[in-house]
């Protein structure tokens, strides 16, 4: 793990000392040779070997494969980010791609440390790289606007979350997550305490009603930005949800049923806000909140399947989303806008961008034989399973999911281009990001036993 970690880490001083001519080929293949040797880790947490786990570091089968992910999404937002960089000076170049990969070693220790409390540091860590990305490359005046909501929400709802860490310290003398989980019954849960563990990543997922700062975030961000808030920042929250409910199970049940009918109803509500978007990203940025309900519903009921489902869904999720927003990219650097009246009939114009759009949008909408029927199918079940009633929303949410889906391909396809100007045809580069965000997904489906 450590070297994996110091290799992440030493991209920021590559970035900064490397010649200019090869800055962009090298800080990719190195980013994507660091995301292969960690391919190794799917075989290592499923059998429990003993040095996957030590005293500040550890590997499981829920910390393994989203931090392979997060690995996955550095040299795709570096490629994708090429057309945005390419009229800015070397040294704001050399710049983006340190912030790319100090973001990148802070997710990788968030996912992978023991300790709660340097769990805590390295989660707000990842704010200040995220919040240069937003506020320095992106494109329009509301980007401070949308940085701020962005720090704010973030900050205001993990502040509780330090409180009661501090006090799980002094309640036991350490913050290990394993030891945790084992004795939870050695700390006497209050209200307040439960709703400060998890109201951080409530925000972070984000849960409907406390998701107004991802649109603006997702919107104003640049294309690195939108990628890696999408695949990876946003599973910060389901993947602090699953590590803090067994530590502080010992609450009634009663104390989820808010949280699973406000996230359960905010599917429906803002799928129905996507079918009313005029900005493409901002769809693709609501299907998020969307997607993440079913995910937090799953977590917070805490059953072998949900957790299962919540896994796959969160990886299948983050790929999709992410592909999605770079083919919204490759649009807008086009035509110069996201506005979806003023980007129709691309299908004449760019026929083999049309393939991707089609695939991205069936993958969004869980068409089989794709990952995120698996996932969505497995927490739609125990969902079921666990009240009756449920299938009432989540088939509905499938419903609406499916509508604004096949709305985005069609607006963007089909009808005539409303201006006869000369765009520029696909490059090869764009054609390599699309595949090798499909080449997981694909290869996910033969054996997703790995993200269980």
């Amino acid at each position: 793990m450590l070297k994996i970690l110091i290799a992440t880490a030493m991209l920021i001083p590559s970035a900064l000392l490397m010649k200019s001519k090869y800055l962009f080929t090298t800080i990719t293949m190195y980013s994507m040779l660091i995301t292969l040797f960690m391919l190794k880790w799917f075989d290592q947490p499923l059998n429990h070997k003993p040095y996957t786990t030590n005293t500040l570091m550890m590997l499981d089968n829920i910390t393994a494969p989203l931090t392979i992910m997060s690995a996955w999404i550095l040299p795709l937002m570096i490629v994708a980010s090429q057309q945005h960089l390419a009229n800015e000076p070397t040294n704001r170049k050399r710049t983006f791609l340190a912030t790319c990969a100090l973001l990148q070693t802070a997710l990788v220790m968030t996912f992978t440390t023991t300790d709660l409390i340097m769990f805590y540091i390295m989660f707000e860590t990842t704010l200040v790289p995220t919040l240069i990305l937003i506020t320095r490359w992106g494109n329009q005046a509301e980007r401070l606007t949308a940085g701020t909501y962005f720090l704010f929400y973030t900050l205001a709802g993990s502040m509780p979350l330090l409180i009661a860490i501090l006090l799980m310290y002094t309640n036991n003398n350490h913050t290990t997550m394993l030891l945790l989980t084992m004795q939870n019954n050695s700390m006497k849960m209050s209200m307040l305490l439960w709703l400060a563990c998890i109201m951080a990543f409530m925000v972070k997922m984000p849960l409907y009603g406390l998701h107004l700062w991802l649109p603006k975030a997702h919107v104003e961000a640049p294309i690195a930005g939108s990628m890696i808030l999408a695949a990876v920042l946003l599973k910060l929250g389901g993947y602090g949800i699953i590590r803090m409910t067994p530590m502080i199970s010992t609450m009634t049940q009663t104390m989820y049923f808010p949280f699973i009918v406000l996230s359960l109803w905010g599917m429906i509500m803002t799928s129905l806000i996507c079918l009313r978007q005029t900005d493409l990203k901002s769809i693709i940025a609501y299907s998020s909140v969307s997607h993440m309900g079913l995910v937090i519903a799953a977590a917070l009921i805490e059953t072998p399947w949900s957790i299962a489902g919540a896994m796959i869904l969160m990886i299948a999720h983050g790929l999709t989303s992410s592909l999605l927003f770079c083919l919204a990219n490759t649009n807008y650097e086009r035509t110069h806008t996201r506005t979806l009246l003023l980007t129709r009939g691309l299908l004449f114009i760019l026929p083999l961008m049309t393939t991707w759009w089609l695939i991205s949008s069936l993958m969004n909408m869980a068409l089989p034989p794709t990952i995120n029927l698996l996932g969505e199918l497995i927490i739609i079940t125990s969902m079921f399973n666990w009240n009756t009633t449920t299938i009432l929303l989540t088939g509905t949410t499938t419903l609406i999911t499916a509508t604004y889906s096949l709305y985005i391909l069609i607006s963007t396809q089909r009808n005539t281009p409303p201006t006869t100007k000369t765009l520029m045809p696909t490059h090869t580069r764009e054609h390599l990001l699309m595949t090798l965000h499909l080449i997981p997904l694909i290869l996910l489906i033969t054996h997703p036993m790995l993200m269980f």
